[in-house]
């Protein structure tokens, strides 16, 4: 079969590769509509966490066809059209059975298995671990494109506004209104928040932020985000989510925050990354800032339950999508796109034939 990805870091391209087959409990899903990331970009760059990584097959955001199933899978048949979540667990792993790291089955991080441990969505066919704990069907009423949204970007915004553990009334600052941070601002507002604030600048995430229910927009280019909110808010903000930025933002999403607030991080930083701050940001350690950070949780019943808010109206997830693709040899031009970062685009799709 073909797939996209990395031939080396560094290097795209296209790659021959045998059809993966599927273990007792497992799929095989022909990828029917798929999403680009800026974590595929990220690998594709630098490796993620494996600098030597090479022929992988990128792509962790999909929804797709049933088209072969182990003989053990009983709830998932040949033929459906299911949500693959980008993290997969290991359901029979204790790591993951722990409600304080649920998404870390064998080791840090290892329930994200796409772009980790084998090749991603964006091939002719994939493989998904333990089909019936990790497939979701795709319920009558919401489009896959909507339901392709839930898959990544609005389980990790909603994540990061869950792990802030907002409370009614709060001011909320979010970081990096990219995808994720869009996602983010979603569920602050659902979360019932009071004021809420995104940091960003590109216009078309600005408009979509708004009408997601951010009140304001700050830009990093206009100044001292930190100075300005903490002005704004007479002291600092109830909580702040930090879905964007770099080694640097830490330091700022601390600055912002008052004294006993929550700084909630689902940003992927860099392998060659330090991250500090000034002893003062934090109070000298007397502040009773906590900082949370996290990797969403994976499996069928959270993107049930996320379905179930796109399906009733309380989230259009489908503003997130800028730019569409037609026919499975276009996911090159919508990978490239994400790449170059657009200033008019938030998420590029492409429609498998």
């Amino acid at each position: 079969m073909k797939g996209f990805g990395m031939l080396c870091v560094g290097k795209p391209g296209w790659i021959e590769k045998n059809r993966p087959v599927p273990g007792p409990s497992d799929a095989i899903i022909r990828p029917r509509i798929i999403s680009p990331c800026t974590s595929d970009v990220h690998t594709m760059m630098n490796g993620g966490e494996d600098p030597n990584a090479k022929n992988l097959i990128l792509g962790h955001e999909a929804v797709g066809e049933v088209v072969e199933i182990g003989n053990m899978v009983r709830k998932i048949k040949v033929g459906d059209y299911v949500i693959v979540p980008s993290v997969t667990p290991d359901w029979t792993e204790l790591g993951v059975q722990d409600a304080r790291c649920a998404v870390h089955d064998s080791g840090m991080t290892e329930s994200f298995k796409f772009l980790r441990r084998k090749d991603g969505v964006m091939g002719e066919f994939f493989h998904v671990n333990l089909a019936d704990a990790n497939l979701a069907l795709l319920p009558d009423g919401v489009a896959p494109e909507a339901a392709l949204m839930a898959v990544d970007m609005m389980t990790t915004g909603f994540y990061a506004a869950e792990t802030a553990e907002i409370s009614t009334g709060d001011t909320v600052v979010v970081i990096g209104i990219g995808p994720v941070g869009l996602m983010a601002v979603a569920g602050t507002a659902l979360s019932r928040a009071g004021r809420i604030i995104g940091v960003g600048t590109r216009p078309v995430c600005v408009r979509v932020a708004k009408e997601y229910g951010a009140n304001e927009i700050l830009s990093y280019k206009e100044g001292n985000v930190a100075e300005r909110v903490i002005e704004m808010t007479n002291g600092g903000a109830d909580r702040v989510i930090l879905a964007g930025g770099d080694m640097n933002t830490l330091r700022m999403a601390v600055e912002m925050t008052k004294a006993g607030g929550i700084i909630s991080s689902v940003a992927f930083f860099y392998l060659f990354d330090t991250l500090s701050m000034p002893a003062a940001a934090w109070g000298f350690g007397l502040s009773g800032k906590d900082i949370r950070c996290g990797l969403c949780p994976g499996g069928a019943l959270r993107l049930k339950k996320l379905t179930e808010l796109i399906r009733y109206g309380r989230v259009d997830t489908s503003k997130l999508i800028t730019h569409r693709f037609y026919g499975f040899d276009k996911i090159e031009d919508a990978f490239n796109l994400m790449a170059s970062k657009a200033p008019d685009l938030i998420k590029p799709v492409v429609y498998i034939d």
